[in-house]
């Protein structure tokens, strides 16, 4: 059963390492541009590298919970996911954010989508969580 978690988490941490690269202002063409000529990238930028670096992690829990077959594991790993999820979705709110402008991508799509999948990391996570600490013995 938790081998369909595992792979949920795999699908998950992919999107979230995938998403935010093509959906940012970046990948649109917009950047900051300074004062001595050259440019820098805006904040969600920074925001998307963030999450494949959250991603990867993920990636690795959702890897381990497919191949082990031990309660405790599920029960750790289940709960290194819900940390990781909280990480995904502190990114772009307050840790590090995305541009000031509403109408930017990174507001439309970026945000939206990044908050959606790791708000699924979560559910997934607190689902293993339950089913991990259930008082029968097999999973």
């Amino acid at each position: 059963m938790f081998k369909v978690f595992g792979i949920s988490l795999i699908v998950l941490a992919l999107a979230l390492a995938i998403v935010p690269h093509f959906t940012d202002c970046q990948s649109q063409g917009n950047v900051i541009k300074l004062a001595n000529g050259s440019t820098t990238p805006m904040k969600c930028h920074w925001t998307g590298i963030a999450e494949a670096a959250t991603a990867a992690p993920l990636l690795a829990v959702g890897a381990i919970m497919s191949a082990t077959r031990r309660k405790m594991s599920y029960l750790s790993l289940s709960i290194m996911g819900l940390v990781l999820a909280g990480a995904a979705i502190s990114l772009p709110t307050f840790a590090i954010g995305v541009c000031a402008m509403p109408t930017h991508i990174c507001n439309t799509a970026m945000k939206p989508a990044i908050l959606s999948l790791g708000s699924l990391v979560g559910l997934v996570s607190i689902v293993g969580i339950v089913i991990s600490t259930r008082k029968d013995k097999e999973l």
